[in-house]
């Protein structure tokens, strides 16, 4: 259960890209970016991405901005569907209503 965050997070600290290296035009990616990146190269299982987008920012700001994008999609689904955040919240994990 452990075993493929355990070998994602050593490939990431074992990473040695830098933003300036990655980056088109020398521009460097900032966090909302490189989130966006993580979260949809976790969501297609894309190994190499998630990689590349870990290297952009440093895991705090990475982290913030998986949460920030986390919850801009759970309000976004809230106002689709016409119902609470939490209750959408709680239906994408699984979670039986509270």
């Amino acid at each position: 259960m452990f075993d493929r965050p355990r070998k994602t997070f050593a490939r990431f600290l074992t990473s040695t890209r830098t933003a300036a290296s990655s980056a088109p035009q020398g521009r460097p990616h900032n966090l909302f970016e490189a989130a966006a990146v993580y979260v949809s190269a976790r969501a297609e299982d894309d190994q190499d991405r998630i990689d590349e987008a870990a290297g952009w920012v440093s895991p705090e700001a990475l982290s913030f901005g998986v949460s920030e994008l986390a919850c801009r999609a759970v309000v976004a689904l809230a106002r689709e569907r016409d119902e609470s955040p939490r209750t959408v919240a709680r239906a994408l994990l699984g979670l039986p209503a509270a």
